[in-house]
Parts: C-alpha cells; structure tokens; sequence
C-alpha cells in the first residue's frame, strides 16, 4: 500500500534521482517533473521496477510560470509531498558580463521555484495538509566573489523558504529548507571539491528523507557546514571584502 505520493520537481538531477529512490524504496508513489519528460523513461521504469511503486513522468519548465498552475491541475493527484530540486549554477564570469545568463541564474534557481511551491503551497492548505521541500545552498548565506549570482538567489530561496514555512506552520503544512553544501553532482563536475566536505546525492536523499521524518525546518546534510558558514557570516565586513573564498 502506498504511504503517498511525492512530486519530484528537478527529476534528472542527480540530486533529485536519488531523491526519487529513497522515498519510493519507502513505498511512496513517485511524480517525476522536468523538461523533456520523454528523457525520464528510464528512470520511470527503474522505479518502478525496483520498489514496485506507481511513477508517472510530467513536463515542466520552472521558467515557465504562467504553465505551473495547467501543470498541477494535470497531476493524476495533488501529491503529499513536494521537493524542488531545480537550480541553475551557470559561470560567475560570464554571469558578470552577460545579464541575460545572470537573469537566467535567477530566475531558474529562486523565481521559478518560489511561484511553483508558492501555487503548491495554496493548494496543500486548501486541501489541509502537506508537506514542502526547497533545495537551497550555503551559497545563500553570505555573498561570496566567486558566485555571488548564484549565492543571490539561493538567498532569495531560502528566504522566501522561511517566510512560507512561518505562514504555512499555522495551517498545518510543514517547509523545509535544505542546505546541502558541496555534492558530488553533473553540476559540480571539474570542480575540485575537498572530499571531507563533498555528500554524494544519496547522502542528501537520506537527509531530506529523515528531516521530514522527524519535522526538522533546516538541514545542513553535512553538521560540518553549519559550522563553516557560521565563521563565514561573523567575519567583519571589512576583512571579508579583502578575502577571496
């Protein structure tokens, strides 16, 4: 019997495949939503071939937002559950030099997602119930040279994440917020990431399947990375903008 039902927005990332794999090998029905759903087959079938479990594939394009509501209202069901996995890293220089790649960033890693789970969130408390995952990144927490267009709309996220989690936490929908750090994704590939501080998607899928499990609001995947972030945000401005990390 199926414990419910999750929507996967961001279903070809690595990050969120391992998502799909943790909460269908625990008996939940899986919705899986990207562009180009034809290229999701295969994870389909592996699904559901593997825990036995009801998959269906769905197009969705996060920039797209006049599309969102038409594509809730074709869901075979609202689901239980909702985790957004989509985010666009692009390249800090060219970010810099070209404002349409920049806007891009933006729009793909905070607007987008933000109007999605906003609709979903105002269906989830129409109907009573609920629950609302939001990928971010430690990139939010402080503006750093290196990606600070892609750190300033995970700040958004995360920020609209904290404001949707004090409205909805008096409805009864739980929000939760995700800071994974490094992972060892397509994203990341080429960068060379200290391994003490790098998860591997499953180690996320794990996380965010045991915060929700246990109605955690914000989880670092890694404790190592609250730590970090904490030194980084109390460091005075004005040796910050001297530093390059």
């Amino acid at each position: 019997m199926s414990k419910g039902t999750l929507l996967l927005l961001g279903a070809k990332s690595d990050i969120g495949r391992a998502i799909a794999h943790r909460f269908a090998a625990a008996g939940y029905d899986i919705q899986l939503a990207a562009r180009d759903s034809d290229t999701l087959e295969a994870t389909k079938t592996d699904l559901a071939l593997r825990h036995n479990i009801a998959v269906s594939a769905h197009d969705f394009d996060v920039l797209q937002t006049d599309t969102h509501a038409g594509f809730v209202d074709a869901l075979p069901a609202l689901p239980d559950i909702v985790v957004c996995a989509i985010g666009l890293m692009g390249d800090q220089i060219a970010n810099e030099q070209d404002f349409e790649a920049a806007t891009r960033v933006m729009r793909s890693t905070y607007e987008g997602p933000a109007h999605i789970l906003g609709l979903l969130a105002n269906r989830f408390d129409a109907r009573g119930s609920g629950q609302i995952v939001g990928i971010s990144s430690v990139a939010g927490n402080r503006g750093r040279a290196k990606n600070y267009v892609y750190g300033s709309a995970k700040a958004g996220f995360t920020a609209y994440l904290s404001g949707l989690r004090n409205r909805m936490a008096k409805r009864g929908i739980h929000v939760m917020t995700v800071l994974p750090g490094f992972v060892n994704t397509q994203m990341t590939a080429g960068m060379d990431l200290p391994e003490k501080l790098t998860a591997e998607p499953e180690e996320v899928a794990t996380a965010v399947f045991n915060g929700l499990r246990k109605g955690r609001n914000i989880i670092y995947v890694r404790s190592i990375w609250f730590v970090i972030m904490t030194i980084i945000g109390s460091i005075p401005e004005r040796i910050f903008k001297k530093m390059n990390i």
